[in-house]
Parts: C-alpha cells; sequence; structure tokens
C-alpha cells in the first residue's frame, strides 16, 4: 500500500527480474533532477527525487487477485507473487482482503 511500490504475479526467474530491472529502467530511468529541458521530472520539483518510482510503479500494477482453493492460494505452477519496491526510504503496508466463504 504505497504509491511507488508494486505486487504482481509472474515466474520466479533471477534473469526475468534482471529484465524487469533493464526494462523499468530503459522506460523510466531514474533521475534526480527537476528540470524537463534537461531530462528532469516535474514532479521532482516538490522536493522529491522518486518521479522514475511512481512510473515504474505505474507499469507494474498495485494489486494482485488470486482465487483460494481448499484454502491454499490457486497459482500456476510457475506463477508467484511479488512484491517490487521502487523507492524504499519509507515504511511500507501490505494489505490481504479475503472475500468469499
Amino acid at each position: 500500500m504505497h504509491i511507488t511500490a508494486s505486487v504482481f504475479i509472474n515466474d520466479n526467474e533471477s534473469g526475468l527480474h534482471a529484465d524487469y530491472d533493464r526494462w523499468l529502467e530503459d522506460l523510466a530511468p531514474f533521475d534526480a533532477g527537476s528540470d524537463p529541458d534537461t531530462g528532469g521530472y516535474l514532479h521532482n520539483r516538490t522536493g522529491e527525487d522518486n518521479a522514475d518510482a511512481h512510473h515504474k510503479r505505474q507499469i507494474m500494477g498495485r494489486e494482485v487477485v488470486v482465487a483460494i482453493t481448499d484454502g491454499k492460494l490457486h497459482l500456476g505452477p510457475w506463477e508467484h507473487i511479488f512484491y517490487y519496491e521502487f523507492d524504499g526510504r519509507r515504511r511500507k503496508r501490505i494489505l490481504v482482503k479475503i472475500i468469499g466463504k
């Protein structure tokens, strides 16, 4: 439950995680500057330097929905739930909500 963190489902394979890191950095590179004429993010004019983290979270999403069957998470054979933090400076909370019988 934080604006610069993502939760998603995918394969737990180290190459894939490295690919995500590289892909996300290509799409939204870290730039602590706030001058858009030199590549900086407008958001960083607020005194923050985490605009890239907001963009990365937007790309990766903020929640997952998973069925529970016989008291166990119903995931595919290669699926895992991941939490990615793109701006690790703040305390975080995770909310798990179970709906149904």
